[in-house]
C-alpha cells in the first residue's frame, strides 16, 4: 500500500484510526481460552468488528513473541487474515527494530517479505546504516521513533545538543537518508505541544501517534498541531478499544469504542 492509497482510505472512511492489537491472554475474554488459537480468535473478532472504522492495525510483536512459536504463528495468521480479507487496511509491525546493516536487512525481510506487513517501527539510535536497509523496500514504510510518550523520553530525546533538542536532530538527519520518502515517524500523543515544531521539519510525512485514550493523549490537540493537508496522521488506540469488555460482547464493545473515536475524527475532518 502506498501513502496515496492510505490517504484515499482516510477520506473514504472519514477516519485516521489505527487499532493496536496488543493481545495479552490475561486480559482477553475467558471463553476464548478454549479456542485452538485464542490470540488469533481474539484478533479475528476484533478485526471483523472494527475494520470499517479504521485504516490501520498495529500488532505489537512483543505480545506475540512472549508466547513463543504459538504466538508467532498467531501473528502470521493475523497478518495473513488482514491481507487476504481487508487488503485496503494499512498494516504496521510494531517491532521497534534497529541494528547494524546486514541484521536490519534480515529484520526487514522478515516483516516485509515473509509476513508482508506494509510497515515496521524502528529505533534510530544506531543511525543511518541501521535504518536505510528498511527504506530500501519499495512501497514499504519505515516508522521511526522520533518523540515517544513514555516517561523516559525525557532522558535523551529532549536533551539540548548544540542548541537544539536531540529529537529534532534525529528528524532532520533522517531526511538525508536514502529513500527517506519511505519514512514515517512515531510521535506520542502526550507530546502534542511538540507537534507544531515537528511539522516544520517533516511537514509532509505521516505521523503515527500512540497515546490517545488509555495514556491520556488528547485527539483535538494532536490534530490541531499535527494534521497536514493530507491529514498525515495515524492515531493509535490499543487497550481503550480491544479491552473495552472482557465478556462475550467484547467485539461489539470494541466496535463502540472505535466508533466513538471515528466519529470524533469525522467531525474534525469535516470542520
Amino acid at each position: 500500500m502506498t501513502t496515496q492509497q492510505l490517504t484515499q482510505q482516510i477520506k473514504k472512511k472519514n477516519s485516521f484510526l489505527c487499532i493496536g492489537l496488543d493481545v495479552d491472554l490475561n486480559k482477553i475474554p475467558k471463553h476464548l481460552l478454549s479456542e485452538e488459537d485464542p490470540v488469533f480468535a481474539f484478533n479475528k473478532a476484533i478485526i471483523d468488528a472494527t475494520h470499517q472504522l479504521c485504516v490501520a492495525y498495529k500488532p505489537n510483536t512483543a505480545f506475540y513473541e512472549a508466547y513463543g512459536l504459538k504466538g508467532w504463528k498467531a501473528l502470521e495468521k493475523t497478518i495473513n487474515y488482514l491481507n487476504e480479507n481487508y487488503p485496503d487496511i494499512f498494516t504496521i509491525a510494531d517491532a521497534k527494530r534497529g541494528d547494524i546493516g546486514n541484521t536490519s536487512t534480515m529484520y526487514a525481510k522478515a516483516f516485509f517479505e515473509d509476513l508482508a506487513f506494509d510497515s515496521v517501527t524502528v529505533a534510530p539510535y544506531m543511525g543511518k546504516d541501521s535504518v536505510e536497509p528498511f527504506l530500501a523496500f519499495e512501497n514499504k514504510y519505515t516508522i521511526m521513533l522520533a518523540l515517544t510518550s513514555n516517561e523516559g523520553a525525557f532522558d535523551f530525546q529532549t536533551k539540548i545538543v548544540e542548541g537544539k533538542e536531540l529529537y529534532k536532530h534525529v528528524l532532520e538527519t533522517s531526511k538525508s537518508w536514502k529513500n527517506s520518502i519511505n519514512l514515517m515517524y512515531v510521535v506520542g500523543a502526550t507530546k502534542a505541544e511538540y507537534l507544531a515544531d515537528i511539522r516544520t521539519i517533516v511537514p509532509d510525512s505521516f505521523l503515527l501517534v500512540p497515546g490517545v485514550g488509555a495514556q491520556g493523549g488528547n485527539l483535538q490537540d494532536v490534530c490541531k498541531y499535527g494534521m497536514n493537508d493530507n491529514v498525515g496522521l495515524l492515531i493509535n488506540s490499543s487497550r481503550g478499544i480491544i479491552y473495552a469488555s472482557q465478556s462475550e460482547d467484547f467485539a461489539e464493545a470494541a466496535f463502540q469504542k472505535a466508533k466513538e473515536l471515528q466519529e470524533q475524527m469525522e467531525t474534525i475532518l469535516n470542520s
